[in-house]
């Protein structure tokens, strides 16, 4: 008799096979951490970051307009500093031949649209909100973000003596028939004017163009200063944040930190990453190999031949009316025990006729009657039920 022999011991893993081994089973992990990192430190980069002073004409600072204010001032037109709606009322009040800048209309409350809406004069509105549009320069609506040095394109004087300008991420806009559209980037107008109620509202996606820090880059003082020079005074407002509650109610989706929904969005990447790189994992299905494979109708048939062999009659009129139970049961809407439930019969007799018409008698026979006695009846009984079914499914 030969002695089996044992397997010899395997070699221990070296150094760098272990280092592969750990890295394939953790790559996935890693791959996914990285590309939330990634995609945190883009979306980061993307926020825009709105400086308290931005747009402020009383700011020397790079987000402030101080030195287009004092260059306009220079030239010889009179600006006005308003930090109310209130403010600005006055101050349009003592002077009919005015243009009213609207900057930072984030902080606008809807009474305080609908006081500048009122006010008379022209208007130009830097960087407006959706609301803004809605109740000062109807028609216009946003329509996506641009960038790049852009020509004018249009007749409009203060644009086109301007020339071209720089736009970094400035809004641009859809504008109804009538508007006089410039620097249109992508096919979308960044600035629009178009008259209202008798005066003329010029809408600009951008107000980077006009800080101290941007100022000297192309025509943006050109510009800048042919729009505030349109008229004999300019009344700039740049309204206070308003007191808490003062906005009114605001969604939930307002309210929820953008560190939130940031958190949120990476938590729904990491989840479609994770399944990606699951299933990918998983493979084709596999098939589990059977001794034989029968196919349905043959297995009814040998079952039916068995039965008949035996003289097994009753059993198959029992496992016929079980199936159909169960099946009218469900069509009915019914319990799932109400098909084994005696109780239930009476209810079940009643709904079946209630489908198809049929005697409460004949029902009853079928589905709870003493066996049949041969093959004939059998057979007979297997078509009925099969008819009741299909009725009840039909109506």
């Amino acid at each position: 008799m030969t002695a089996v022999q044992a397997a010899p011991p395997a070699a221990p893993e070296t150094a760098r096979q272990v280092a592969r081994r750990r890295w394939r089973r953790s790559r996935g992990v890693l791959i996914v951490l990285l590309a939330l990192a990634v995609i945190g430190v883009v979306l980061a980069a993307l926020r825009p970051t709105v400086r308290a002073d931005y747009l402020d004409p009383e700011s020397p600072g790079q987000q402030g307009t101080r030195a287009l204010v004092e260059i306009t001032r220079q030239h010889g037109t009179p600006v006005t500093v308003a930090r109310s709606v209130s403010a600005a009322a006055g101050a349009l009040s003592t002077n009919p031949d005015t243009l009213l800048v609207i900057a930072r209309s984030d902080r606008l409350t809807s009474t305080d649209l609908a006081t500048l809406r009122a006010l008379p004069g022209d208007r130009l509105l830097l960087e407006p909100t959706g609301d803004t549009l809605d109740e000062l320069a109807p028609g216009v609506e946003p329509d996506g973000v641009t960038s790049g040095t852009i020509s004018p394109g249009c007749s409009l004087p203060a644009a086109a003596n301007a020339g071209s300008i720089g736009l970094i991420g400035g809004q641009v806009y859809r504008a109804p028939a009538g508007a006089t559209k410039c620097y249109i980037g992508d096919g979308r107008p960044g600035l629009v004017q178009l008259p209202v109620n008798g005066a003329n509202v010029t809408v600009f996606g951008s107000g980077e163009p006009f800080t101290n820090e941007r100022l000297t880059d192309d025509g943006d003082a050109a510009l800048g200063m042919n729009l505030l020079g349109s008229r004999s005074n300019v009344v700039w407002l740049l309204p206070s944040p308003p007191p808490p509650g003062a906005g009114g109610q605001k969604s939930f989706t307002e309210l929820v930190p953008f560190g939130v929904k940031l958190a949120v969005l990476q938590a729904v990447i990491a989840v479609v990453l994770v399944a990606l790189w699951r299933a990918r994992r998983l493979g084709p299905v596999v098939v589990e190999p059977l001794p034989v494979v029968v196919r349905s109708a043959e297995a009814v048939e040998g079952r039916a031949r068995l039965y008949r062999s035996r003289g097994a009659g009753d059993r198959a009129a029992l496992a016929l009316r079980a199936g159909a139970l169960e099946r009218l049961t469900a069509l009915l809407g019914m319990p799932k025990s109400a098909a084994s439930d005696p109780a239930m019969a009476n209810e079940i007799i009643a709904g079946i006729a209630a489908h198809t018409g049929e005697p409460h008698a004949a029902i009853g026979a079928a589905l709870y009657g003493p066996p049949p006695m041969d093959d004939v009846e059998l057979v007979r009984l297997s078509g009925y039920l099969d008819e009741l079914e299909r009725q009840v499914r039909s109506a």
